[in-house]
């Protein structure tokens, strides 16, 4: 199952993708999606089944989810990332969080902060949580707690992030540093979430090749482990950390400007294309 939102910018409705042309409503089973999400897919099969279904029509396609309580973010999780950054892999997931605001849609502009100089780009696997959950047992209990994936964008201002001092919240957290969908696929259509091929171009060039396979923490792992220090409430997102190919890798590096085209994609879960513009 695929869950949108469409519709524009702070007025977004859910609804299920039935396939490219079509989607049922939701918006009135919305509660059920993470309160009884049994009940919530037999209602909507049931709607689909009776033909209560809308055609795309061009709508603005929103971040799937809700602003979120948390967004919380896993760094140098791909041992080839690590690699190319020069720094060991980490014995424990390293955790830095994003503002809930920093969320948009999948086709949404990204805007360059002010002051930015070194804005660059990370294809990641989100995670969204689908119930309360803290202190799990183990890795089955963790995938329990698991509502679905999504592709997000995890922009970051490397020069705020690094050169700065201080936290690396300082480089990921301005307006529109967090795009997502363009839908949450339910765990059942992910045959193996440790195997998903991941992409991202900049006008037109592959910058970003990676698999789901070289993450050093995998999503349950991740979510076992971040229920140990904090509780996890339903809709949370967790980025999971980005393959190799970020622009503070190249040698010269490359970053971001205003006009550039930002394309990326994970096997099964969809793609986004984003525009850089200017500062306010």
């Amino acid at each position: 199952m695929k869950l949108m939102r469409i519709g524009d910018a702070g007025s977004e409705r859910p609804v299920v993708r039935v396939d490219d042309d079509t989607y049922a409503d939701v918006a009135d089973l919305e509660e059920l999606f993470f309160a009884a999400p049994q009940e919530f897919r037999q209602a909507v099969e049931a709607r689909i089944a009776a033909g209560q279904v809308h055609r795309f029509a061009g709508e603005r396609v929103g971040a799937p989810i809700r602003r979120p309580h948390q967004i919380l973010c896993i760094g140098l999780n791909y041992r080839d990332h690590a690699a190319e950054t020069g720094q060991a892999v980490p014995a424990e997931p390293i955790l830095f969080t994003k503002p809930p605001n920093t969320l948009v849609g999948p086709y949404d502009h990204v805007r360059q902060p002010r002051g930015s100089t070194k804005l660059d780009w990370e294809v990641e696997l989100g995670v969204v949580i689908g119930r309360r959950a803290s202190y799990l047992d183990d890795r089955d209990a963790a995938r329990d707690a698991i509502a679905g994936y999504v592709v997000c964008n995890d922009v970051s201002e490397r020069a705020f992030q690094i050169e700065r001092g201080g936290q690396w919240s300082k480089g990921k957290s301005a307006e529109t540093f967090n795009p997502a969908g363009p839908w949450l696929v339910t765990p059942d259509e992910i045959p193996d979430v440790s195997a998903l091929g991941m992409w991202l171009d900049v006008n037109g060039v592959r910058r970003q090749t990676g698999n789901t396979a070289t993450m050093v923490f995998d999503p349950y792992e991740i979510v076992r482990y971040l229920s140990q220090f904090l509780v996890l409430e339903p809709g949370d997102l967790i980025n999971t950390g980005t393959p190799p190919g970020v622009g503070m890798g190249f040698d010269p590096q490359v970053w971001l400007r205003p006009g550039d085209v930002i394309e990326l994609g994970i096997d099964g879960l969809g793609s986004q294309r984003q525009h850089v513009v200017p500062a306010r």
